[in-house]
């Protein structure tokens, strides 16, 4: 009987940055309504985490590196195509499909963010873009907090397929892949 090795795919970076973004959209989402300094205090949070993701998408270890796990879309269709069908194959690091969910997960979380604070800037007159958008009419104000609102919602969406993803990924390889972003590690 042989048993399995477990390797180390996920650095301690690309980790602490999922389950604080987590945390961070979990807190902006429960304080969006009543309580407006968590809320902001939350989206800059969230602007942060991204910058410092995309940086270390650039420049981090392997698995953590944009061109690891970003293939042609032709490739993740495939391979969504097969996880229906049970016969996907194994990724170590993140498969076709989750690279594409990375990155709109990535720019929803950063375009929240940026409509955020252009929300804070033309309905409570603070905050970096306050000056940039003084000038704008009723209507193009309404439209920006409309955007956030719009850009909230479809982040909560992504949210939802990814954790479907997760777990339908998790179930056909037969392997907990929320254990191995806690642990950083994949039977090998």
């Amino acid at each position: 009987m042989s048993s399995q090795q477990n390797i180390k795919i996920w650095d301690a970076l690309v980790r602490s940055f999922h389950w604080f973004v987590v945390l961070a959209v979990l807190v902006a989402w429960l304080s969006a309504d009543d309580y407006l300094e968590i809320h902001t205090f939350a989206g800059y949070a969230i602007f942060f985490l991204v910058g410092l993701r995309i940086l270390w998408g650039i420049i981090g270890p392997t698995h953590a590196r944009f061109h690891d796990f970003v293939k042609p879309p032709t490739q993740a269709g495939s391979y969504l195509f097969g996880l229906i069908q049970s016969k996907a194959p194994r990724f170590l690091g993140h498969n076709p499909a989750a690279g594409w969910m990375i990155l709109l997960l990535l720019t929803v979380l950063l375009l929240v963010a940026i409509s955020g604070v252009a929300t804070l800037a033309v309905e409570e007159h603070t905050g970096p873009l306050v000056q940039a958008l003084s000038g704008l009419s009723h209507a193009q104000r309404e439209w920006i907090e409309e955007a956030h609102e719009f850009l909230a919602n479809l982040l909560l969406g992504l949210i939802a397929l990814h954790i479907a993803g997760v777990l339908l990924s998790s179930l056909v390889h037969r392997e907990n892949l929320i254990m191995s972003m806690i642990t950083g590690y994949k039977r090998q």
